[in-house]
């Protein structure tokens, strides 16, 4: 199968440690191609930075190559509904695969994410989702996005701490990664933590694999049918149906 995973921030460097997690753990015979928008934040770290992202999301979908399967590795999940809008196939976002995973493996789980003012982004989502009652606590580090972009090693004892003090003080059994960028972080923390750690880009893939494999795609019946035709103005021009 063929799966496009859309960076939503324009750091190149991300963009390819992403797509090389997710070929880490691709079935035989899953091509994935890695992309990023050619307009927006270098990296998404509060509202503002994600409205810009979304928009560079729905870019990337309209210009898509041929794909099965879409995930949108960035935790805030930025443009996901009109990602779903503009694809046949299944469209995942890091976030909501990882709640699902870590809900599937533990009776509650912590989130351990970055700049402690996008918290409430992933409480908001929790809330979207459904999994506000699964999750006991969303903790941020401070750590900089960008401060990942190499694999975020030099930061591993940060987020280990992190992590131990969630699982203390929410009596969890699981951690959730917080951002995509911590996903080459993921076997070496459940190693020393010695609980499940999802991360979300793994478990995206694993599951848009699952789907595809199900004959399952986005639904077009209702609020994820396509787009209506119309024209767009000013820069989005090309993004017109």
């Amino acid at each position: 199968m063929n799966l496009l995973l859309i960076n939503p921030n324009t750091t190149q460097a991300m963009t390819d440690a992403l797509g090389q997690a997710a070929r880490a753990v691709a079935a035989p015979g899953t091509v994935v191609t890695a992309v990023q928008p050619s307009f927006g934040p270098a990296s998404i770290e509060g509202f503002f930075d994600e409205a810009v992202a979304a928009a560079g999301v729905a870019e990337q979908m309209r210009h898509a190559p041929a794909h099965d399967a879409v995930v949108i590795a960035c935790f805030g999940d930025p443009g996901l509904d009109a990602a779903r809008e503009a694809s046949t196939g299944p469209v995942l976002g890091v976030a909501e695969a990882a709640f699902h995973a870590a809900s599937l493996v533990s009776t509650g789980f912590s989130v351990v994410t970055t700049m402690t003012r996008t918290c409430v982004i992933a409480e908001h989502l929790l809330h979207k989702y459904g999994f506000e009652r699964r999750c006991r606590g969303v903790h941020g580090t401070d750590i900089p996005v960008l401060a990942l972009e190499d694999g975020g090693l030099a930061c591993l004892p940060q987020i280990e701490a992190a992590a131990r003090e969630a699982l203390a003080r929410d009596r969890s059994g699981a951690i959730v990664l917080g951002c995509a960028g911590m996903a080459g972080l993921c076997h070496t923390l459940q190693a020393r933590l010695g609980v499940p750690v999802i991360d979300g880009v793994s478990a995206a893939v694993k599951l848009a694999e699952g789907l595809v494999g199900l004959g399952l795609g986005s639904s077009k019946q209702g609020d994820y049918a396509p787009p209506l035709p119309k024209r767009y103005a000013g820069w989005a021009a090309p993004l017109g149906w």
